[in-house]
């Protein structure tokens, strides 16, 4: 590196996350008056997981500011899986409701899978049904998880809307951001390579991104030395670690990347906290606007 470093442009997803639902509230106001609809997400929320709770607060106050219907439902963490589906399918019968969220994870006694899969994919806004998840593997239009898109549109934002023929690293692959956004950027005509922890060679791999997206869950386990320089740098990873300097017993959020050496390298950086993460409820609101469309056969914005 040249004696003068490089301090990458700081994505703020934040910022952005906030004008974006600017722009879905006019688009929800416009579907109102001149169709008379009101978009309308549920939630279900199953147990007292204090995180999911707030995480459901929040989804139902922005979806309520944005001018849609925001319904929750909250069963308790005894619940059986029959009551589950039970109130799966009452919603996918409700013609008022046109996005169906249940709040992961759920307690063991309920199989996650055949939740998410008896949502209609009509309705399913997470983009989690096998149904969705099939027809993006394959090109077609489909209901798409909400925190890879948001790195989708992160990424053009930063690099423009055409990423034909850069080379994208995902490390990861879970079935909620791994595949789905290396199946994303394979779709905008990137080469993808999909990259995990039992990868070898990976940071010789990370080198030789354009896009580098890191979903693994390990705390800044890529370094400022593994980044292309000018690259653009996602970082999806949430880690909670030991924070001495803030107290005894204080934890701080990092991501999976090593951010302070990483800006010295790459041309662009997600922060952690607020860069994608503000983006998943964002994201979660378009694709109910999306969702209302689609099923009521208006335009899609």
């Amino acid at each position: 590196m040249s004696d003068v470093q490089r301090v990458a442009k700081k994505i703020d997803g934040k910022a952005f996350a906030e004008n974006m639902r600017r722009r879905i509230a006019v688009q929800v106001e416009k579907i109102k008056s001149s169709h008379g609809i009101t978009p309308g997400l549920a939630v279900i929320l199953v147990g007292e997981d204090p995180a999911s709770q707030v995480y459901v607060r929040n989804k139902g106050k922005q979806t309520a500011e944005c001018g849609m219907t925001s319904l929750e439902f909250k069963m308790p963490a005894t619940a059986t899986e029959e009551e589950v589906l039970a109130k799966v399918e009452k919603l996918n019968n409700d013609s008022d409701v046109h996005g169906i969220l249940v709040q992961l994870p759920l307690p063991d006694q309920i199989n996650e899978a055949h939740v998410i899969n008896a949502i209609s994919p009509d309705k399913d806004v997470d983009g989690f049904h096998v149904i969705n998840t099939g027809r993006l593997a394959t090109g077609q239009k489909a209901m798409v998880p909400c925190t890879p898109a948001g790195c989708v549109v992160l990424i053009k934002d930063v690099l423009g809307n055409d990423l034909s023929g850069l080379k994208a690293v995902v490390i990861g692959r879970s079935n909620i951001v791994g595949k789905p956004v290396a199946q994303l950027l394979l779709n905008e005509n990137c080469t993808v390579t999909q990259a995990h922890s039992r990868t070898k060679n990976l940071p010789d791999e990370c080198r030789a991104a354009d896009i580098l997206v890191a979903a693994v869950g390990r705390p800044n386990m890529i370094e400022g030395d593994w980044v292309k320089p000018g690259a653009c740098v996602i970082d999806v990873g949430i880690n909670r670690i030991a924070a001495p300097e803030r107290g005894e017993g204080k934890m701080r959020l990092v991501g999976d990347v090593d951010y302070e050496s990483a800006c010295q390298v790459a041309g662009s950086i997600t922060p952690v906290p607020g860069g994608v993460g503000p983006m998943t409820i964002a994201m979660l609101l378009a694709a109910t606007v999306t969702a209302c469309c689609r099923i009521e056969g208006l335009v899609e914005p």
